[in-house]
């Protein structure tokens, strides 16, 4: 069945289950947050995201191209400025399908659908994989850069999946796949085979990952 839901179209993949801090500038986004602060049940300040395949975030024309699969993400934290800016906290809950994007309001407005992810068991082999293949990652990085993660890894598997694709340093075509996989397993794989990818590029020059971690804070406005 398909809904509307205010859109925040990104130059970045967002997951489900984890957070992202974002800066809000531009008139329309800053429409968008004003808007859902109005929403008197916090848990119901919700949100669209889908990252833009071709095109800016900012100015008259803004996004030319939009993936469609993306993510509904609910506001959790919000830092308001005197300039009228704002600085937030959101975290993803479920992945989305947008089916057309509606720009002619004060903030753009989507019809999605939901795409759920199927509850399927991963068999024990591709989480032991997962796990090591990320901690070898995690080594190789040790005297270059900080971590990518603290503390320990989810235990959840499909958890572990969105974990391990938000936190590893690849091209947004990658992170848009993998948000795009059919299952936790499929994904776990496709990570699996992305970081021993470049475990091989950093064995061969030691200064990679060239592409920075997401783990600071994104102006996508």
């Amino acid at each position: 069945m398909t809904s509307t839901l205010p859109m925040f179209p990104l130059n970045a993949v967002l997951f489900p289950g984890v957070s992202v801090p974002l800066t809000i500038f531009e008139d329309r986004y800053r429409a968008l947050v004003h808007h859902l602060l109005r929403v008197e049940d916090p848990a119901e300040r919700v949100f669209g995201s889908v990252g833009i395949r071709e095109g800016y975030e900012i100015g008259d024309h803004g996004a030319q191209s939009l993936y469609r699969v993306g993510c509904k993400v609910q506001l959790t934290e919000v830092d308001a400025h005197a300039d009228g800016t704002f600085d937030v906290v959101a975290v993803g809950l479920d992945r989305i399908e947008l089916e057309r994007l509606d720009a002619s309001g004060p903030f753009p407005v989507g019809h999605v659908h939901d795409r759920p992810e199927p509850d399927l068991p991963v068999p024990e082999q591709v989480l032991e994989t997962a796990r090591a293949t990320f901690t070898a990652y995690r080594m190789a990085l040790a005297g270059i850069r900080s971590d990518p993660y603290e503390g320990a890894l989810p235990r959840d598997p499909s958890y572990l999946s969105w974990t391990l694709a938000a936190v590893a340093p690849l091209p947004m075509p990658d992170r848009q796949a993998l948000l795009e996989a059919a299952d936790a397993a499929e994904r776990l794989i496709m990570v699996t085979d992305l970081l021993r990818t470049e475990l091989r590029a950093m064995n061969v020059i030691p200064s990679l990952p060239a592409t920075e971690v997401a783990r600071t804070r994104w102006s996508p406005n």
